[in-house]
């Protein structure tokens, strides 16, 4: 899990509540599609077009607006722009696996559910070469975490795996290995990042210190 540093609410979503009057109050639910889709690629921008519990790239086709602290507990408002990520999993695919904020539904504990928008949450997990994801010294809320998101199904253990595997070619140099991490924990030029770079960073950063 990669930590998000929020920016600010789309103009959209501020035109749309200052629209509000005697008779109409604005609604989650009612939101334009002009506001929605502008609230949606805030959210893909400023996480860097991953997911914000899994880090699997996302797009547009594929993924949906989360509320980290579910609408259905009535002290959330559903229009709280810092209350909204983006995860991966729109439509399923028959047979497919649910994960993310797909699988979170309207599950929340403050206790034991670890936010993407908490700065020490990248210290809560660990990786290993197989792609497998485990909490950090036994942390509950990451052991949680991990498994009321499905963060260890087999799916997205072999999807790390394949983003660790580039990371093994014995025929690089040590300062091309360095820089091939290096370069893979960084936004490219159109603000996306690489797929993963949690896992990376925690099994190849120190190597290159």
């Amino acid at each position: 899990m990669k930590y998000i540093v929020k920016g600010g609410e789309p103009q959209e979503l501020i035109d749309f509540r200052a629209a509000a009057t005697s008779d109409w109050t604005p609604s989650y639910g009612g939101l334009t599609r002009i506001a929605k889709n502008a609230i949606k690629e805030s959210l893909m921008k400023e996480q860097g077009y991953i997911c914000c519990y899994c880090e699997r790239r996302i797009v547009d086709a594929d993924s949906h607006i989360e509320h980290f602290k579910p609408q259905s507990d009535p002290a959330v408002d559903p229009l709280d722009f810092s209350n909204m990520l983006c995860s991966c999993q729109k439509n399923l695919i028959k047979g497919s696996d649910r994960h993310c904020g797909n699988l979170k539904g309207g599950w929340f504990d403050e206790y034991l559910l670890v936010s993407p928008l908490d700065s020490a949450c990248e210290n809560k997990f660990a990786y290993k070469g197989d792609g497998t994801i485990y909490p950090i010294e036994g942390d509950i809320a990451a052991k949680t975490t991990i498994e009321k998101l499905g963060l260890d199904i087999n799916k997205l253990n072999n999807l790390r795996k394949l983003a660790i595997e580039p990371f093994l070619d014995d025929g690089l140099s040590k300062e091309e290995f360095k820089q091939f991490v290096e370069g893979y924990l960084q936004m490219d030029s159109n603000g996306k990042f690489n797929p993963f770079p949690s896992t990376i960073e925690y099994l190849f950063l120190e190597l290159i210190a």
